[in-house]
């Protein structure tokens, strides 16, 4: 784990710091194997953060880790600065995790961001690993209709520069709101979209993000004995 930074910016601080780090990004899957899978979510708790990251082998999804940590919120609420609250807690609950995972999902965005830096590429640049955001709502870009199928998807285009591409509306289920996926860092948009229909088991959202989702509000979820 690399320390970029401090955590006691200001908001202009942090946009300023955003728009540095960006330049940093690698958006190219280096075909790297995946044996495991790690989805984190972040939950908030009066004026403390709690991060949970769940471990899956794949392809599998047989959860083998789940860990959470709370730290004390320090930064506001602030749309497209969301990394600099919920970021803290992210990593203090990397550091107990038993085993690192091979590649991460965040219940947040990506590149498909305002400044393309949000909380999948920012603490997927700190981890070095590749990180996807599947976000359960659109925070930036425009996109076309999307098919009512399984693993339908229109191309999410940045607003400005309407022929760049940040991420993909993607529907997870038959007839369901799609989700929004894009590339933290380490990963193209291409093998984004793979990994996340893969890792769908009839709901709409990918399995470790779902699971991280209920370890952050509390939920006790059992792992494989002897998975460390």
């Amino acid at each position: 784990m690399i320390r970029l930074h401090g955590w006691n910016l200001d908001q202009t601080e942090a946009i300023l710091l955003q728009d540095e780090l960006r330049q940093r990004l690698v958006l190219i899957w280096d075909g790297r194997p995946v044996r495991t899978i790690g989805g984190m979510d972040v939950s908030f708790l009066g004026d403390h953060a709690r991060a949970a990251i769940v471990v899956l082998r794949y392809p599998d999804l047989t959860p083998l880790a789940a860990v959470t940590a709370e730290t004390p919120l320090t930064f506001p609420y602030v749309s497209g600065l969301l990394a600099f609250r919920e970021g803290p807690a992210v990593l203090a609950a990397w550091e107990k995790l038993p085993q690192k995972p091979d590649l991460l999902m965040f219940d947040g965005h990506g590149i498909a961001h305002p400044r393309r830096f949000g909380l999948a590429s920012h603490i997927g640049l700190w981890l070095e690993t590749p990180a996807i955001g599947v976000a359960k709502s659109r925070l930036y870009g425009h996109h076309d209709a999307v098919d009512t199928h399984f693993g339908a998807w229109s191309a999410l285009c940045d607003e400005q520069h309407s022929e760049d591409v940040i991420g993909a509306a993607l529907r997870t289920r038959p007839g369901g709101k799609p989700l929004y996926v894009s590339p933290g860092h380490l990963i193209d948009l291409e093998h984004a979209l793979a990994f996340v229909l893969a890792c769908c088991r009839g709901r709409r959202l990918p399995e470790p993000t779902r699971l991280a989702h209920q370890a952050s509000k509390g939920a006790h979820l059992p792992v494989e004995v002897g998975a460390n």
